[in-house]
């Protein structure tokens, strides 16, 4: 049912990210698909690296990681933007498009009254993406 399942992930928040990144593992093993863990960094120095470079090697270790503790297939894809907050919409669906992604599996807060007026980013992703978006709460 599902060949390629994209993860997106900040890795400043990665421990909050379990119960998705959990379900993200079950659905990859469950239908034998790829996890690919997408990641959005700026060309500028930030506490994640000092360069792109640096960000996805991080990125790729988590990946890593998360295959190893999960036992299923993983990738990682670094996404470098100007400014990741204003692009991140823009840049997860395109990811989506250009990775071929089947299903997306995206960690999302408890809907607040700004949500009512913006779009979360999950919210904007399953109404863009051709892909399936399952968002995860808490």
């Amino acid at each position: 049912m599902f060949d390629t399942i994209m993860v997106p992930v900040d890795l400043r928040h990665a421990p909050a990210l379990g119960k998705a990144l959990t379900i993200a593992a079950d659905m990859a093993n469950a239908y034998d698909a790829t996890l690919i863990y997408v990641g959005i960094t700026s060309p500028e120095p930030s506490e994640l690296g000092h360069t792109p470079a640096e960000y996805d090697q991080k990125l790729q270790a988590f990946a890593q990681e998360q295959a190893q503790a999960h036992r299923h297939k993983a990738q990682a894809h670094t996404i470098i933007a100007n400014d990741p907050a204003i692009d991140l919409d823009h840049k997860l669906s395109e990811a989506a498009e250009e990775l071929g992604a089947d299903l997306v599996v995206m960690a999302t807060h408890v809907p607040n009254l700004t949500d009512y007026i913006w779009a979360s980013h999950g919210g904007h992703l399953a109404s863009h993406a051709k892909a399936s978006v399952f968002l995860v709460r808490g």
